[in-house]
């Protein structure tokens, strides 16, 4: 085992070890260009043959992922992707950044990586590292992907190779942070797998973070992850609170956060989004339950923020009555697609949810969103697929009975969206309270 491990560890130290990603999606992509940045030679893996061919036109297919970067992966003779997962067997290190949602049930969907494990395992060679950066429920590495890539290869894990948990922590959107200067949690499967997997880390991050075993790795982003989907619940819940005592709940938050010290704003909106904070403390729960352990906390701030777009819809209907209009028949505009600002990623958004029962009350629904001028197929919200974002102007807006803000993106002139609407529903706090002659509601 030792001289397996000095095998490996001399071409991580140089920078000549190949490092396959399994996933060129959110996770990936950065992960992929951070590792080619750094020296390393890399091999992106995906089997969604558009996304090979925007690698190899040098184009992009994620919005802050830019040309220039692809166009410096497609013409490097240090990148390569791919579909063909036997080159597998050319890779020293492989990462593993593939979905893991879930299922209608809210429980784990592990099919991503089982197929992925499918796909890679048998390709697998002796002193490899194999890496999971997927968020997934502890015990994942040990119960998974370690038997599964023993069955399928013939090989024995810290025998012939090394496995080890990394859990991804990228901010799409977030220009302060980038994957490099983002520290590196990493749990090993064995004390060697560990060394291996901080000294990769070490080359290109900002600092590696070193526990235990990779159960307490697969923890730690939940943690993170349960922490925001608890106190966003919670501001949630004291909006609606605060609403009816006729209190402003953002002049609470932002008075607040003057205190130095013991207090971290958070901020309601009109529910939760993306690949993380929505589906993470599910991975907990159903784990715990298990061990017949009861989540009850988590499980509460999972139905407060679940319940958020019917409260958004009751603000719809309320703000539509004092017009002596309907939920009914009447036209309205959802701003904002994407689950947060200035992506393009609509993964898990409650936009989908407030459009969902709006039509289901009877509403005539349209969105806007620079970000996505189309809506791409999905499994869970296929019947919008193909519906395009209106056009920003005066005479389009002004047709509609509502305008209900969903996403406070950056280059939306929220002035223009006050003078050309007749009513707006803001959950965002990004309209001017009285830059309209009806008003802006708070939602």
């Amino acid at each position: 085992m030792n001289s397996i491990k000095t095998g490996l560890a001399p071409f991580i130290a140089d920078r000549t070890a190949r490092v396959g990603v399994v996933g060129l999606g959110y996770v990936g992509l950065p992960l992929l260009w951070t590792f080619h940045q750094k020296g390393f030679p890399v091999i992106g893996f995906d089997i969604d043959v558009n996304k090979i061919r925007h690698f190899e036109n040098g184009t992009s297919y994620i919005h802050h992922i830019g040309e220039d970067i692809m166009g410096g992966l497609s013409a490097s003779d240090r990148c390569l992707a791919t579909t063909d997962f036997s080159a597998i067997g050319e890779c020293d290190v492989i990462l593993l950044c593939v979905p893991t949602p879930l299922t209608d049930h809210r429980e784990p969907d592990m099919s991503y990586v089982r197929s992925t494990l499918d796909l890679v395992a048998p390709h697998l060679r002796k002193g490899q590292l194999l890496i999971l950066e997927s968020t997934t429920y502890p015990g994942t590495t040990e119960e998974i992907v370690i038997p599964v890539s023993e069955e399928l290869s013939g090989l024995r894990a810290g025998e012939d190779f090394f496995v080890a948990y990394s859990p991804e922590r990228e901010d799409p959107g977030n220009v302060s942070f980038e994957t490099s200067t983002i520290p590196k949690v990493v749990g090993g499967q064995s004390p060697e797998a560990l060394d291996l997997a901080c000294a990769l880390y070490d080359a290109v991050v900002v600092q590696t973070v070193p526990v235990s075993n990779t159960r307490t790795a697969e923890a730690v982003k939940l943690h993170e992850n349960i922490f925001r989907a608890v106190n966003i619940a919670m501001v949630n819940e004291l909006k609606v609170v605060y609403k009816e005592l006729g209190i402003d709940v953002y002049e609470v938050i932002e008075a607040a956060s003057t205190k130095p010290f013991g207090f971290m704003p958070f901020w309601p909106g009109p529910g939760l989004g993306g690949h993380c904070i929505p589906i993470d403390p599910f991975y907990l729960t159903w784990k715990a339950r298990e061990f017949d352990v009861n989540t009850r906390f988590i499980e509460l701030a999972g139905e407060i923020n679940t319940a958020m777009p019917k409260y958004v819809v009751s603000r719809c209907a309320e703000a539509l009555n004092k017009r002596r209009k309907a939920l009914n028949g009447s036209r309205i505009l959802c701003v904002g697609l994407a689950y947060k600002p200035n992506v393009d990623d609509d993964r898990e958004s409650p936009s989908y949810a407030v459009m969902d029962l709006l039509q289901e009350a009877g509403s005539e629904v349209a969105y806007y969103d620079p970000f996505i001028p189309e809506i791409k197929p999905s499994r869970e919200h296929g019947h919008w697929a193909g519906q395009r974002s209106v056009e920003w102007s005066a005479s389009v807006l002004s047709t509609f009975d509502l305008v209900v803000v969903l996403t406070d993106h950056s280059d939306i002139d929220w002035n223009q969206l006050a003078m050309w609407s007749h009513c707006i529903v803001d959950t965002r706090n990004a309209v001017d309270q009285g830059a309209t002659d009806n008003g802006v509601w708070r939602a």
